[in-house]
């Protein structure tokens, strides 16, 4: 039995599908395939069912999961341990950060990273915010930049941008005209916004569940841009983080939803017990963001707060 089947063996069995965990491996299907029967022809029993279409654990394959787990966490302990007494920083790191959101501190961070401990292997990683939270949790990602509305439960998490909503609307909307605009002005028209799953979807849903207001979505965009040029053409009002909405132009006027103080957050989440490279990343991104050691105080151009 060789570590690497084991990785192997946790990477199909959280992806679920044999293509996807090679992807996620760095090799052939058919070499995770070859390794896989292997190593259930030494244990004597078969891990999956294959039968279906998505790959499930048998009984056999449940038991022996956990087990497998703690056993690769074992193993990068022992490198981590000879790393931090040595003073060395290698492996790798994978890095998650929002789909559209361009926050060039965290490029520079990673950067810093690189030259320092050119060892290590960076990956970067892009996806909806909820799924990079789940990854961190499971431990796929090391660190992830995402939006949210509150730190994620279990995950250490340090806040970057924090930025009250805003409404985007054209300068001839009824909405323009106002100095003061609620919540439930802006719940009365069509709204243009972006989908669940991501951080200001959340602190707006949640507003308005808070409020008893039911908004009728009218369309949902994953990029700031296509939400204010969709709000631009009348398609609905937007809803937007002050970020994403600076600097739009005469086309729109931008109000802040007076009532709506629950700000949209973009934080790094982590687990605790972080690794070396975890610990010396996240240094380096207190630097780049000018965040000594608690949240940030001022704010960023960032594309997308997600």
């Amino acid at each position: 039995m060789e570590l690497r089947q084991l990785e192997y063996f946790v990477a199909v069995a959280e992806e679920r599908n044999f293509t996807r965990a090679a992807e996620r491996v760095h090799i052939s299907q058919s070499g995770v395939s070859a390794q896989i029967r292997q190593l259930e022809r030494e244990l004597g029993a078969e891990l999956f069912d294959r039968t279906a279409r998505t790959v499930t654990l048998t009984e056999a394959g449940r038991a022996a999961l956990d087990h497998a787990r703690a056993t690769l966490a074992a193993a990068g302990a022992v490198g981590q341990a000879v790393g931090e007494v040595t003073g060395l920083i290698r492996g790798t790191l994978v890095v998650g950060m929002v789909i559209g959101c361009t926050v060039t501190p965290l490029f520079d961070a990673l950067a810093a990273f690189h030259r320092a401990h050119p060892g290590v292997e960076i990956s970067l990683l892009e996806d909806n915010s909820d799924r990079l939270v789940e990854a961190v949790r499971l431990g796929t990602v090391d660190v992830a930049l995402v939006g949210t509305a509150a730190a994620p439960e279990g995950l250490e998490a340090l806040t970057i941008i924090s930025e009250r909503l805003v409404v985007v609307v054209p300068d001839s909307h009824p909405l323009a005209s106002r100095r003061r605009v609620v919540l439930r002005d802006v719940a009365a028209h069509p709204i243009v916004c972006m989908p669940p799953g991501t951080g200001l979807r959340t602190v707006f849903d949640g507003a308005c569940a808070a409020r008893d207001l039911r908004p009728r979505i009218a369309v949902q965009a994953g990029a700031a841009d296509a939400v204010v040029d969709l709000a631009a053409r009348g398609l609905g009002v937007a809803v937007l983080s002050e970020s994403m909405a600076a600097g739009r132009g005469d086309r729109v006027v931008v109000r802040t939803i007076d009532d709506v103080r629950t700000p949209a957050l973009l934080a790094l989440v982590w687990r605790s017990g972080r690794s070396p490279a975890v610990r010396e990343l996240l240094t380096q991104c207190r630097r780049a963001f000018g965040v000594p050691g608690g949240p940030a105080q001022g704010s960023f151009a960032v594309s997308v707060v997600r």
